[in-house]
């Protein structure tokens, strides 16, 4: 039997120890989503599990900052709601599997105690070098997905062109962050990565995503409005100018075909009453979600009523045999299963976020907490955006990312650093070296 030196281990011991973890594990939630897809929510929910027993067993100090705090109770808030809603029905039995993925939620305040042992500087940078190699990695699949197995919209990693879209918009967006904060030097690269997101997301035919990457590039160019001056300036709005064209090389087509659907679908709706297009769809599931709320305003039908509902809203409003696991508007959906109750408090986790990242972007001006606060302000746009007509929560990669999103950018922004004692006379390393 082969006996391992004892430099060996020392050195293997070094390479693994917590921060370094920690360090794999970031790049592990920033590259998976859109290029492998659910693989982030079995890290993500593995680290959770993880993260949870250590705090417990006292292995990791439990990091209770005003932030984490006020958005922890707004988090813990929704998720009572939602079971709340199933207590009032009685049908914690049938909602029982519906309830299982609100763990996720439940990760996030020993998500961030594990989390915050990391050196923020480091861990910002793993963040935009992890999102890069997810931009290039989501354009190698559109390449793949539309050019040889011929699919009309790829789908990436993530199996859903929706969801793909949502992930790689904020990669593209933590690159243009990264670019502008100056955490990150190799600006060509981060801007080469934002072109070949963005290439991927006009792929997908997501035109809510479209709009939700424009809003919130504005938000990120706004933010960060004090260093586009002179000569940094032209240079932005030469790289601006040079996407534009490419884009405009790669998905011309693609724009116009996805403008021309909407287009028809809009005339079929207004002008024959036809409900059999994607715009029809859900405009009657609009209708049967209103209705639905009506009949139970504010606790709701509970979580796994929704099938339910959906299947027998289009046979009777409709004539349509039809069925769908939500109703393609986030807080519509909140609306039906947890009711008032449930509207509003996840609202209050886009709210607590938001008043977080601006409390840090109106007092800081250090750039890797003027980063993480930016973080929370892209990933609380695109979902809100997104999910007026898709998903907002209730999905396993996008739960999973917007609690990646949180936890890290809550920490970078206004976390308080807790190193372990054996780590604290460690000198920092950056990853980017």
């Amino acid at each position: 039997m082969r006996i391992i030196p004892l430099d060996r281990i020392s050195s293997i011991r070094q390479q693994f120890t917590p921060s370094r973890v920690n360090t794999y594990f970031s790049v592990l939630c920033f590259f998976f989503p859109p290029v492998l897809g659910s693989v982030v929510s079995f890290a993500f929910n593995g680290g959770g599990l993880w993260s949870s027993l250590l705090v417990a067993l006292k292995r990791r100090r439990f990091n209770v900052d005003r932030p984490m705090a006020t958005l922890t109770v707004a988090i813990y808030a929704f998720c009572g709601a939602v079971v709340l809603a199933s207590i009032v029905n009685n049908s914690i039995a049938r909602d029982a599997t519906h309830l299982v993925p609100l763990i996720t939620f439940l990760f996030f305040p020993f998500s961030y105690s594990v989390w915050s042992i990391s050196h923020k500087i480091t861990l910002a940078r793993v963040i935009i070098l992890s999102s890069t190699a997810a931009c290039f990695g989501a354009l190698l699949l559109t390449a793949i997905q539309y050019y040889w197995l011929g699919m009309p919209r790829v789908e990436g990693g993530a199996g859903n062109p929706i969801v793909f879209a949502t992930v790689a918009c904020l990669g593209v967006l933590v690159c243009m962050a990264g670019a502008l904060s100056g955490v990150e030097k190799a600006r060509s690269l981060l801007a080469c990565a934002a072109l070949a997101g963005t290439i991927a997301i006009l792929y997908s035919g997501s035109r809510i995503i479209w709009l939700a990457m424009l809003i919130a590039g504005i938000a990120v160019l706004l933010i960060n409005r004090q260093k586009l001056k002179g000569k940094y300036a032209l240079r932005l709005l030469l790289i601006l100018g040079l996407a534009g064209l490419a884009l405009a090389a790669f998905g011309f087509q693609t724009i116009l075909e996805r403008a021309e659907f909407l287009r028809s679908d809009w005339e079929a709706l207004t002008a024959h009453g036809n409900f059999g297009t994607a715009l029809g769809f859900r405009v009657a599931m609009w209708q049967i979600g209103l209705d639905a709320f009506r009949e139970m305003p504010l606790f709701g039908h509970g979580v796994g009523a929704t099938p339910l509902l959906m299947k027998q809203g289009f046979q009777e409003q409709f004539g349509m045999d039809k069925g769908f696991s939500h109703f393609h508007n986030g807080f519509l959906t909140a609306l039906v299963e947890a009711g008032i109750v449930g509207a509003v408090t996840l609202a209050a986790i886009f709210v607590v976020a938001t008043r977080n990242a601006a409390r840090v972007l109106r007092t800081s001006s250090d750039p890797v907490e003027r980063f993480g606060a930016t973080m929370i302000i892209i990933v609380v746009i695109t979902y809100l955006t997104g999910g007026m007509v898709g998903i907002l929560v209730g999905h396993d990669i996008l739960d999973s990312v917007l609690m990646v999103f949180l936890v890290s950018g809550t920490y970078l922004a206004s976390g308080r650093h807790m190193p372990l004692a054996d780590e604290q006379a460690l000198p920092v390393t950056s990853v980017a070296r």
